[in-house]
């Protein structure tokens, strides 16, 4: 199973959910169900990962749980619409990314594997900062609707800090690949890759 299968099961699962009945809030029977279905799809997907060894298995079964996270968290969404439910969803997809990204690194060694978690790593913040300027910008959107200047400045505000905020975590962790890449050199060879690491990131 690769990254385009967990994409593929969980739009299978969301557009089996889209009904007429889903247009409001989900039934009680409805949801248990979807979720029945969800949890049957998991067991399938880890079963098919018994066929492989070493650590294709092992991706093979971070990829079947990331599907099934995505899937759940999908259906949340729908029983339960609104903007926290969407975060919820786009958090679980960068879970599973991350996941399956930092898997895929034990075959590597050295240098190389490090490199590898820290980009990894890079790419579940820069994801999750995102998702999580997204939401404080919407949860600011109501109050700037507000007809006093006061309130328009904070949402505003708010707004702009959540994206700072976000540009500040995704850059740090981009710092972190950079320097982590500088291992592979020894001596001057080094001190020189970590000083322009810490140039263009600001951190001298």
């Amino acid at each position: 199973m690769n990254r385009i299968d967990v994409t593929v099961v969980a739009s299978v699962i969301v557009l089996a959910l889209s009904t007429a009945a889903l247009a409001q809030e989900m039934l009680k029977d409805d949801y248990k169900a979807a979720m029945q279905r969800i949890v049957t799809d998991g067991k399938s997907a880890r079963a098919n990962c018994d066929s492989l060894s070493a650590n294709a298995k092992d991706t093979c079964m971070v990829e079947a749980k990331g599907a099934q996270a995505v899937a759940k968290a999908e259906l949340e969404a729908r029983s339960k619409p609104g903007a926290r439910a969407r975060y919820d969803v786009r958090v679980a997809n960068v879970q599973a990314d991350y996941s399956i990204a930092r898997e895929k690194c034990d075959d590597m060694a050295g240098n190389v594997k490090d490199v590898c978690v820290k980009q990894a790593k890079a790419a579940q913040v820069a994801a999750k900062a995102n998702a999580t300027a997204e939401r404080k910008s919407a949860d600011a959107n109501p109050i700037s609707g507000e007809t006093s200047g006061d309130a328009r400045m904070k949402a505003n505000s708010a707004s702009t800090e959540a994206r700072h905020d976000a540009e500040r975590k995704k850059r740090d962790a981009d710092y972190a690949v950079a320097i982590e890449k500088c291992d592979a050199y020894a001596g001057s060879a080094k001190d020189y890759c970590v000083q322009q690491a810490k140039v263009r990131f600001g951190k001298s």
